[in-house]
């Protein structure tokens, strides 16, 4: 094996994180999978809080903001935030990961934020509402990136079939004149969108709100 090093180790966790959950991730395994001494990590990570940034900074590092450009705010906006998402997504443990951390330690993701407040300014935000701007992107990009129309890991393609009728059954079983919509849209609400509409959509829907606002400025 290589010289061990910290994007290694992280990669690693992420692997563990996605396969087993957060919780199988801890010093003591990763030593045994990369098969050196736990003493070996502490070098790079001193516990499993240090940790968890490194995974955050390894996980967003994969995606690099494209530098200040002439193209309208909104749309490098919205580049931002479908790169976030895809990035994201690549690892299934990823919200898990970021919602354990504090986004002011790690690296990688005060690049990404420092460039979605200047946006935001630009935008002609002041500066309480670029804050706000701002975290509510990450988590609508969080969200939009941890759903469940992507991530149907553990179960085949039968099992998923039977779970989405058995929901939908159960909708449409329910009294249409109490719940007419419910009843209407069962299909629709159990079975999920196409994945790159629910994207879209999703980002659509986010930016657009902001988009309006910024109209009102």
């Amino acid at each position: 094996m290589g010289k061990l090093d910290a994007r290694t180790i992280a990669e690693r966790a992420l692997e563990i994180g996605d396969t087993e959950g957060l919780d199988a991730v801890t010093i003591r395994r990763l030593a045994t999978d990369l098969g050196v001494t736990p003493m070996a990590l502490y070098w790079h990570f001193k516990n499993k809080d240090q940790l968890l940034v490194g995974m955050a900074d390894h996980l967003i590092g994969g995606f690099v903001p494209e530098p200040a450009d002439e193209r309208p705010w909104l749309e490098q906006l919205r580049g931002l935030t479908h790169g976030l998402i895809r990035t994201l997504r690549i690892h299934p443990c990823a919200k898990n990961v970021i919602e354990q951390i504090d986004p002011i330690s790690v690296p990688n993701f005060l690049v990404v934020w420092d460039k979605a407040l200047g946006l935001a300014r630009t935008a002609g935000f002041d500066v309480e509402e670029s804050c706000l701007i701002t975290k509510y992107l990450l988590q609508s990009a969080l969200s939009i990136a941890d759903a469940p129309v992507h991530f149907k890991a553990g179960r085949t393609g039968e099992e998923i079939a039977e779970m989405v009728r058995v929901k939908r059954a159960g909708l449409q079983s329910l009294p249409p004149e109490t719940y007419p919509y419910l009843v209407e849209m069962a299909s629709p609400l159990v079975a999920g969108a196409d994945p790159a509409f629910y994207d879209s959509f999703g980002v659509d829907l986010v930016l657009r709100g902001i988009e309006a606002l910024a109209a009102e400025r």
